[in-house]
């Protein structure tokens, strides 16, 4: 009875010592600190979609927090890529136990036949299937489902095994699991196991997928992820947030963040608006330089300002149609950024025919003012443009430049088409 007592209090002493992280507003005195807490917050607010969708765990923020620690403050243990892959492996074979293989949740998880398929791949073992079939039979089987015919399956755990083996595959859910598996296998023996005279990394990748499965932790991949963010904080002290080497790190306000982002606490700022924010940052020069572009190219001869804010000069009128907001247009364009870098054109193509309500704000308005066989020159400041949106090669805040001809125009009812000579 006395050692139960014992035992009882040393559980209690253990939960009362488990760290707890509580969403609380920050300080923020200066812009330094705004970045830091905007970082935490948007990174932290897209790992609880990712993992928690319909809701929080403290768990998961205790044990992902903890590692963001040690990852800073490099007390996470360095693993080799060969060691980091097997970790990754086990953590998966883990999760799949909830979601399902590849996240099908009719595909339930058999570890002992899942890693045998592995196991006979990186030791190039082709006697129950070689990588075409196996690939062959995936690709089939991802639009079909588990035929009713079979009996429910049941989560199989195990352990990863150290040598090649011919297994017969007597259901559906077999088949999956060990090509599923013999797929990952060949997949890494293409990546990084090609090397491997020796067979080391092969042992050691099954080792570390075993020692991944003896994890202590809920949420195991989390905590990896965390560890590894947490080096990222560190390096970018060098580099400086956000690649801004006049913004220096503050782990605590973005650790804060995390924690406010995993338990969607958005009273001192939105996710929404801390990305915002960050993106002002980040590509701030690329709006300081429209902003100044836009300001001189006004005071050019031939550049003709509207109330919007857009710029256009005529290369060539012409003495068609106009048209309208919601009339198709074909045209040939040519977009280019300030310093030159084209990121859209139809030059040496086929012109492009498009409705002009869909077009960017600067478009709709500048090709209303265009007769067809015109030719214009616009400036579409950001504002008309994709505003804060990275677009393909256009970052946010870019002034665009383009040059675009006027060919047509389609009209909505009469679909009737009227094209320069």
């Amino acid at each position: 009875m006395k050692k139960l007592s014992i035992l009882i209090i040393i559980i209690l002493v253990l939960i009362s010592c488990r760290k707890t992280y509580t969403a609380q507003s920050v300080s923020l005195t200066n812009k330094n600190d705004s970045v830091n807490y905007a970082l935490g917050l948007v990174y932290g607010t897209k790992l609880k979609q990712e993992w928690f969708p319909n809701g929080g765990d403290s768990d998961a923020v205790t044990e992902f927090i903890d590692a963001l620690q040690r990852g800073y403050e490099g007390k996470a243990k360095h693993l080799s890529i060969v060691a980091s892959t097997g970790r990754d492996i086990g953590y998966t074979a883990q999760a799949y136990e909830k979601t399902g293989i590849a996240n099908n949740p009719q595909w339930v998880i058999n570890q002992k036949i899942f890693f045998q398929g592995i196991v006979n791949a990186i030791y190039y073992d082709t006697v129950v299937m070689n990588i075409e079939f196996a690939r062959n039979y995936i690709q089939k089987q991802q639009v079909t489902t588990t035929p009713n015919k079979e009996p429910a399956n049941k989560i199989v755990k195990g352990k990863c095994p150290k040598k090649t083996k011919k297994i017969v595959l007597h259901t559906y859910n077999d088949s999956i699991n060990f090509t599923l598996g013999y797929i990952t296998g060949y997949d890494m023996t293409q990546d990084f196991l090609l090397l491997d005279n020796t067979g080391r990394m092969r042992e050691e990748l099954i080792a570390n997928i075993n020692k991944a499965l003896k994890s202590k932790y809920k949420y195991p991949r989390l905590v990896k992820i965390g560890e590894e963010i947490g080096k990222k904080i560190k390096d970018q002290e060098t580099t400086g947030l956000i690649d801004e080497i006049n913004l220096i790190t503050n782990f605590n306000i973005i650790k804060q963040g995390f924690i406010n982002g995993l338990l969607s606490y958005d009273k001192q700022m939105t996710s929404e608006a801390a990305d915002d924010y960050i993106r002002s940052i980040k590509y701030e020069k690329v709006r300081e330089a429209s902003i100044k572009f836009m300001t001189a190219n006004a005071s050019r001869e031939g550049v003709i300002t509207t109330s919007s804010g857009l710029q256009y000069e005529v290369l060539k009128k012409g003495k068609g149609a106009v048209p309208t907001a919601i009339d198709k247009v074909k045209v040939h364009y040519h977009g280019t950024l300030l310093d030159g870098t084209i990121f859209a054109s139809s030059i040496e193509n086929e012109p492009i025919t498009i409705e002009l309500s869909q077009t960017i704000a600067g478009w709709k308005e500048a090709l209303q003012f265009m007769p067809i066989g015109s030719k214009f020159r616009l400036f579409v400041p950001q504002e008309l443009g994709y505003g804060n949106q990275q677009v393909g090669a256009i970052p946010p805040f870019s002034t665009l430049i383009f040059e675009v001809e006027l060919l047509g125009i389609e009209k909505q009812n009469t679909a009737t088409k009227n094209v320069a000579e």
